[in-house]
């Protein structure tokens, strides 16, 4: 599987969506290993498992192996550390915030590839699984370091659009599978 078969496995009222995953397949203010990652990190956090399975085949191969294992260990780490810190930040009892967290992150000190890069693709997990108190702490370490506006939105314009792609795919796929359910229950 490919990008291109991806997009060609999205019906014609995503065709904004297809149109995004190309152009940000090639979007310039990101390095190349920032933009294939994020796509990656997008991916697993969308958890849908064609949309993985093809930019995985599409931008896997681009990355050397570090850098694509830090890819997958950021959407895993933001997969537990999103639910955690989510719930700090929308619970009403302040005191759960001022616990330790208690959880392993050692992934966030000692990734396996430039440490912005793999702060960027945390933001996509971030964006994606909607915490805003992790977009918060990885926004600030980005662009402490120098790490554009325009390059953030970059990164979680990935994460929406590759989102966005799994939703649909997963949506289409409900629709097929309650079709028979259906047939047979009339």
């Amino acid at each position: 599987m490919s990008l291109e078969t991806l997009r060609n496995a999205l019906p014609e009222y995503a065709k904004d969506i297809k149109l995004n995953l190309g152009t940000l397949a090639a979007e310039p203010i990101l390095t190349e290993q920032q933009r294939y990652g994020a796509f990656i990190a997008a991916a697993l956090a969308s958890r849908n498992a064609q949309v993985s399975a093809a930019l995985i085949a599409e931008f896997g191969p681009k990355l050397s192996a570090e850098a694509l294992e830090a890819a997958k260990t950021s959407a895993a780490i933001m997969a537990m550390t999103n639910i955690y810190y989510r719930f700090t930040h929308l619970v009403s009892n302040e005191d759960y915030a001022k616990l330790p967290a208690k959880l392993r992150m050692n992934a966030l000190g000692k990734p396996l590839v430039d440490k912005i890069d793999f702060e960027l693709w945390s933001i996509a997990v971030s964006a994606v699984n909607g915490c805003g108190m992790c977009l918060d702490s990885h926004e600030k370490v980005v662009r402490a370091h120098g790490v554009s506006t325009e390059a953030v939105q970059a990164a979680v314009r990935i994460a929406a659009v590759v989102h966005a792609a799994a939703a649909i795919l997963d949506g289409e796929d409900a629709i097929r599978n309650a079709a028979p359910a259906q047939l047979a229950a009339e």
